[in-house]
């Protein structure tokens, strides 16, 4: 037992809470349910400050506004339930079986929400004196535009905190980078015809066919990162248009999900598949997916969806300080990397906010059936996450 470890009082209200947040529903754009249970927790836990902005993310703080800002990011939406017929309890029953939270959002990531609030109170209660701010957020929308909800915390609150702690599952490991990541659409050009007469038309079916051969290919031969591994390309959605069933499509639109990895930029990638669009003679464009995002309070704003990738040094000092706190609760953590998109797209990808990722939970579980979280994971996280906030701000 160390003076991070949450009393028994501390670690049934974190339990209560976190299965409180799995039973909340909180799909993308109506997460108020769970925000107000976010706000009226951290109210309870004596936290300053507590607000929810103009788009509906909810944040608290603790310490002192003279001196740093840590800011421990979650946040509140899930993506829909995969495969609801294949899971063998309730999504949204947050049910416990042996050690285990199950449900919707356990993993990813109500778990490590609920380990930043009861870390930061516990820290609260320790009385120890801090040199500076500690903030618990949690921002909407990350599921379907990861990094809007953290830009949209920053820009309508002007803050631009020293640290960032992402509570994304990592089984409490130490992650130190992650790769870029960019939403690509191709519209290729046919020309409509009678199906009776095709050679009449083009089929742009047939001319998006060729580009996602040539896509492919590309894929093969993208470089790789020692530490942060391969890029990778994906088409991931097509459609196409007809006046008709009975007539040859005189449009294809494809869906490409490309992530990066360091040395590739937005612009290399976008030329790479423009010159598959040239070799192979197809009329087509590719444009970077820009979309109006709301959130459940209404505020609207435009998400681009493109991020860079993003690496620490192992060395650095928030990932030693980080690595140090989970050994000062017992834990020996591995240091690696995040293979999905998080809200560190913004704070390290973008604004280059030295960030780190620890949360409760195997990354491996989320946007699963029967998703789940071991207990005893989220309060050790909320340990660390004490522990790190004493180191950077005492």
């Amino acid at each position: 037992m160390t003076l991070w470890t949450l009393s028994e009082e501390e670690r049934e209200g974190l339990f209560d809470f976190v299965q409180r947040l799995v039973r909340t529903p909180s799909l993308p754009g109506d997460e108020k349910a769970v925000a107000d249970l976010v706000l009226d927790e951290m109210e309870r836990l004596g936290f300053d400050d507590v607000q929810r902005d103009e788009a509906g993310n909810v944040f608290g703080t603790a310490g002192t506004a003279e001196g740093p800002l840590l800011l421990l990011d979650s946040h509140l939406d899930t993506v829909e339930p995969a495969n609801p017929r294949a899971w063998t309890v309730d999504p949204w029953s947050g049910i416990v079986r042996d050690g285990r939270l199950y449900g919707l959002g356990s993993c990813d990531m109500k778990s490590g929400l609920a380990a930043t609030v009861y870390g930061i109170a516990h820290l609260m209660r320790s009385g120890i004196p801090l040199r500076g701010r500690a903030m618990v957020a949690a921002v909407v929308l990350e599921e379907p535009a990861e990094g809007t909800g953290t830009r949209l915390l920053f820009e309508l609150n002007a803050l631009r905190p020293d640290w960032v702690v992402i509570a994304e599952p990592s089984a409490l490991n130490v992650i130190r980078a992650q790769r870029g990541h960019l939403e690509m659409t191709l519209d290729v050009q046919g020309r409509s015809a009678h199906s009776a007469a095709p050679h009449l038309g083009k089929n742009a079916i047939y001319e998006a066919a060729r580009v996602i051969f040539g896509l492919e290919l590309l894929e093969e031969q993208l470089p790789t990162h020692p530490f942060l591994g391969r890029g990778v390309l994906a088409v991931t959605d097509i459609s196409a248009q007809a006046v008709s069933r009975n007539a040859i499509p005189y449009r294809c639109h494809l869906f490409i999900d490309r992530r990066l990895t360091v040395g590739e930029t937005e612009a290399l990638a976008l030329s790479e598949v423009q010159r598959v669009i040239a070799r192979e003679g197809v009329e087509a464009e590719v444009r970077i997916v820009e979309e109006q995002v709301r959130t459940y309070t209404g505020h609207t704003h435009t998400a681009r969806r493109a991020s860079p990738p993003w690496l620490f040094d192992e060395t650095h000092p928030l990932i030693r300080a980080t690595v140090q706190a989970a050994r000062a609760v017992g834990l020996r953590p591995q240091v690696g990397r995040w293979d999905f998109a998080t809200e560190g797209a913004y704070t390290a990808g973008q604004l280059q906010i030295p960030t780190v990722g620890f949360g409760p939970g195997d990354p491996a579980l989320a946007h699963t059936v029967d998703e789940s979280v071991e207990l005893e994971e989220v309060a050790k996280a909320a340990a660390v996450y004490a522990a790190l906030a004493a180191a950077l701000l005492k």
